[in-house]
């Protein structure tokens, strides 16, 4: 079996100079690296009890509800602002040029229900922060936080864990 790392493209200056872009597409498009990545991301919460994922747009959604049907559990998309049909809540973010806002239904999350927070990397944290906000609000308890990659220098999966969030990523890159 292939290094999960080697199937993830790197392209450098993208989107702007300095920024080296971790592609996992690559990655997912590789049958047996896809399998393998889920069932990483699933495997430190298999005898938990979880009720539901919480997979962030884009690639959050692809790889969440693989995550979930493993678990045997739910799925809660969390959107950008404006994308979901019915009554939401939403939760605003700090991006590097400005703030951004992301949803998700009102009654996605039950009072008192396990939720694991997924997407394909952590970099600065902001979006899994907001992400964990709006659960919270909801009442859920979040039993953890599962990414592909992390981009430690970024501090992300620190900030995470400053709020009492376990994080699960099954490699790292150092850099931006």
């Amino acid at each position: 079996m292939t290094d999960l790392k080697d199937l993830i493209r790197t392209i450098p200056d993208y989107p702007k100079p300095g920024i080296m872009f971790r592609d996992v597409t690559t990655l997912l498009g590789d049958a047996q690296g896809f399998k393998a990545t889920i069932a990483r991301m699933a495997e430190p919460y298999r005898t938990q009890p979880v009720d539901a994922v919480a997979g962030i747009e884009a690639r959050g959604f692809i790889l969440g509800g693989a995550i979930a049907d493993r678990l045997g559990c739910g799925f809660i998309p969390i959107r950008k602002k404006g994308k979901l049909p019915w009554k939401t809540i939403g939760q605003e973010y700090t991006l590097e040029y400005g703030v951004d806002v992301i949803e998700m239904h009102e009654d996605a999350c039950k009072p008192g229900e396990r939720i694991l927070i997924v997407d394909d990397l952590i970099a600065t944290g902001g979006t899994a922060t907001a992400a964990a906000k709006l659960i919270q609000r909801s009442g859920g308890a979040i039993v953890g936080a599962t990414f592909i990659v992390d981009l430690p220098d970024l501090g992300g999966a620190k900030l995470l864990k400053q709020q009492n969030i376990e994080v699960h990523a099954l490699m790292a890159f150092e850099g931006h």
